[in-house]
């Protein structure tokens, strides 16, 4: 109802109606709604109302600043407006950010190791909140997080050595439960014991190299040389996060040192630096999942982004009438991370980050504060999330 005014007050409007203003706004101008009042309290704190919210927020890349002067940077979409912001440091106590090392994302949920106390957490950026995360005897190295959805709860891959190195183990540990679960690899190529123990390092290896994806249900890793082990079934090996159970899959490419799957806005999507210096980037996408058919998508060459490059500096000291710092020019690509279908984040010299579209038009070099140099691609994203962290 309207007050003495004839003002109408927020509280005045239908449910549904304030159901659509609040399940669209950002995550920590709900947080402030939640101190606001009782009703909005408990309109936002729906398992429902969180997991609708989570699902419209955008999947942005991560930029490692290793540090100096910040760890992990959020890149926003420059076409939607948003701007990059620095994620929470985790843990508060910790003088030396630089020392926390990104291991894991699913969710909006991260999973950090802390050298200083050779610990794990499952943290979320947004709430602010950490836990520590059980995990199994032995050198443990996180190669998957995801969320069991017969069951809702998000469960960890880990690759277990034992402390003289001459074993692997895989285990499967359910956040909140403090019991590892001993799990088998069972692929036709892997039935021996020396083959399986083959196929785990070759998955913490690739997984320190390049995260899984996720998508379609699974978890996916590009293999970096598995050649011995594949027997001929793909390059690409799939771990279905229902039946917890691995495959095979082909990638659209010939294997190289220097290629990755990512996400594309839904679509599985691998790139891959074919020539031996890395002057050229082929993207390809999953036009078939079931049928296992690539399409080839576009093509980043070196010499027209440099090119680009050039021709942004030039402008922009003409408009300055001074000069601008001159980066060293674009020598090789490094790695790469899509922004939207339009933008793309390229590494490149092993310390810098451009973004540019996808013909290869320079758009700019990223900084973190006033630096340009030290920095890479995490390969993680942030969606943001108000969910609690399960325990």
């Amino acid at each position: 109802m309207p007050d003495r005014t004839g003002a109408t007050m927020l509280e005045d409007l239908p449910e549904e109606m304030m159901h659509k203003i609040l399940i669209r706004l950002p995550s920590k101008a709900v947080g402030r709604c939640r101190a606001v009042s009782t009703s909005w309290h408990s309109a936002t704190s729906t398992p429902e109302f969180m997991l609708e919210h989570r699902r419209r927020q955008p999947s942005l890349p991560i930029v490692d600043g290793q540090g100096r002067p910040a760890s992990y940077v959020v890149l926003g979409d420059a076409g939607a407006g948003t701007s990059n912001q620095e994620l929470w440091p985790f843990l508060q106590d910790c003088k030396h950010r630089f020392k926390n090392s990104l291991k894991g994302s699913c969710d909006g949920f991260f999973i950090m190791y802390l050298w200083t106390r050779s610990h794990f957490f499952i943290c979320n950026p947004v709430t602010r909140k950490s836990v520590v995360l059980m995990q199994p005897q032995g050198l443990n190295f996180v190669v998957g997080f995801y969320c069991h959805h017969p069951t809702g709860e998000y469960r960890v891959l880990w690759v277990s050595q034992s402390y003289d190195l001459s074993t692997s183990r895989l285990y499967i540990v359910t956040v909140g439960s403090d019991k590892p679960r001993h799990a088998i690899v069972r692929m036709q190529t892997a039935s021996s014991p020396s083959m399986e123990q083959k196929l785990l390092n070759e998955l913490r290896l690739s997984s320190d190299h390049s995260p899984a994806v996720h998508h379609h249900g699974s978890l996916h890793w590009c293999l970096y040389d598995a050649s011995d082990i594949m027997g001929g079934g793909g390059d690409i090996i799939v771990f279905d996060t229902e039946a917890e159970s691995f495959r095979w899959m082909r990638s659209p490419a010939q294997p190289c040192p220097n290629r990755k799957l990512f996400d594309m806005k839904g679509t599985l999507a691998c790139w891959a630096g074919l020539t031996p210096s890395f002057t050229a980037i082929d993207v390809w996408v999953m036009q078939d999942y079931e049928a296992e058919i690539w399409t080839f998508k576009y093509w980043i060459e070196l010499s027209t982004v440099e090119a680009s490059r050039q021709l942004y500096l030039s402008s922009v000291k003409k408009k300055k009438k001074k000069k601008t710092p001159l980066d060293s020019a674009v020598q090789s690509f490094s790695d790469m991370a899509v922004i939207n279908e339009c933008e793309l984040l390229i590494m490149f010299n092993n310390k810098h980050v451009l973004r540019c579209d996808i013909d290869g038009k320079f758009l700019g070099l990223v900084n973190i504060g006033k630096s340009q140099y030290c920095m890479g691609l995490s390969q993680h994203r942030l969606q943001e999330s108000i969910i609690a962290i399960p325990s």
